[in-house]
């Protein structure tokens, strides 16, 4: 499965809360809402949730294996850190300019 665009909008403000993410993959499925946390240990990535009826919040999109989470992860990370404040899209292996990288 191939991440074949990442959107991220930052967030400007103080919080912990650093930016919304969409993913695509296979340009075929997306999925919005996920988050960059600035946390204890550094920047993460939270997957997209909703509250249940007693309160608790589950993921309604996550992946499977560590392998991918991390692999997902890094990318969304390495996108966010090129991102300018114009807020371009990120498109893995696309390296024809500065705002796209692989």
């Amino acid at each position: 499965m191939d991440i074949t665009d990442i959107r991220i909008s930052k967030i400007h403000s103080e919080g912990k809360l650093k930016a919304y993410v969409t993913v695509t993959f296979d340009d075929a499925f997306v999925v919005h809402n996920l988050k960059i946390i600035d946390g204890e240990n550094g920047f993460f990535i939270a997957m997209p949730s909703r509250r249940t009826g007693s309160g608790v919040y589950k993921d309604v999109a996550h992946p499977v294996n560590t392998d991918f989470r991390v692999h997902l992860q890094e990318k969304i990370l390495e996108a966010y850190n090129k991102q300018d404040e114009d807020d371009m899209p990120f498109f893995p292996g696309d390296n024809d300019s500065s705002d796209k990288t692989e």
